[in-house]
């Protein structure tokens, strides 16, 4: 089957993001449109049915990637290559990296954007285990102004977020002092090798102080509507001596941090079974490089 993006869509290219925001503001069924890569299938498959998209992938006031104050502040429509190839990124938020590497192939990590992703509301989302990890704010713009909205506050059910109906999603901000000297970890499994819409994928960052656990963060995602922290696994954690005991028992509880569905990739048990393994897996290799294990 042929799929083509309907005529009557009206495509409209603001000069500036005030121009987009207004344009969002005024009109009715209307959808923005950065790298397209998730948006575009959805326009030709009819899962959409915008009257007008209003393109905002051009607008470089939200292309960048800055330090301040030990956060990152990311531009929505930075792409994933970007993030990818940042030194910025690749020091302070490296779990942030590590999803980007394994973020479908080139030719998409140069036209998909952290903000299209997130955007897009998948519970597959690349980007949403490390910045739930880090615990990520996003900005959202509007005529009326802008609010921070926490990210795991951000998705709703799959394809729907906090956003309201003229906002845009403007930056991503990143904050890493608070896992600094941390050991982490990223892992994710798809049907085929290679760079696979992920069946699992595990975010994890772990801080020992004291020769105690001190804090510790697990996201998943494809294991719910939503990505999802895994806070069962995370409170068992906190206060322990790390060790292959502790670290095997608690993984195990990541069943009741996730309510994972059968679908054409992969059925529950296989879910429920990879979330366990994949979980003990980020665990041990955070832990590892932290020195204590």
């Amino acid at each position: 089957m042929m799929y083509v993006i309907p005529e009557d869509i009206e495509f409209i290219v603001p000069v500036d993001l005030r121009e987009a925001l207004e344009l969002v503001n005024k009109l009715n069924n209307v959808k923005a449109l950065a790298g397209g890569t998730d948006l575009v299938v959805d326009l030709k498959t009819g899962r959409f049915k915008p009257k007008y998209v209003v393109y905002i992938g051009g607008l470089k006031e939200l292309r960048y990637i800055r330090d301040n104050n030990g956060s990152l502040h990311i531009g929505a429509v930075t792409t994933i290559q970007e993030i990818l190839d940042s030194k910025i990124i690749a020091e302070k938020a490296p779990l942030l990296r590590a999803a980007a590497e394994k973020f479908a192939y080139w030719q998409i990590r140069n036209t998909a954007t952290i903000g299209g992703n997130l955007c897009n509301a998948s519970p597959a989302a690349d980007t949403a285990p490390p910045l739930l990890v880090y615990e990520a704010i996003i900005k959202a713009e509007s005529v009326r102004g802008s609010r921070l909205i926490s990210i795991r506050e951000f998705f709703k059910e799959p394809r729907q977020t906090a956003l309201e109906r003229d906002e845009l999603v403007t930056e991503i901000i990143v904050p890493y002092k608070d896992l600094e000297n941390s050991g982490y970890s990223y892992f994710k499994v798809g049907r085929r090798r290679g760079y696979d819409i992920s069946l699992v994928a595990v975010a994890c960052a772990v801080k020992v102080e004291g020769g105690v656990i001190s804090d510790v963060r697990l996201a998943l995602n494809s294991v719910a509507p939503i990505p999802v922290r895994a806070i069962n696994v995370e409170k068992t954690l906190i206060g322990k001596k790390p060790s292959l005991e502790i670290i095997e028992e608690s993984s195990k509880l990541v069943v009741y941090d996730i309510s994972p569905i059968s679908d054409v990739r992969a059925p529950i048990e296989y879910r429920q079974y990879m979330a366990k393994l994949l979980t003990r897996e980020a665990l041990l290799e955070a832990l590892k490089k932290t020195g204590v294990m």
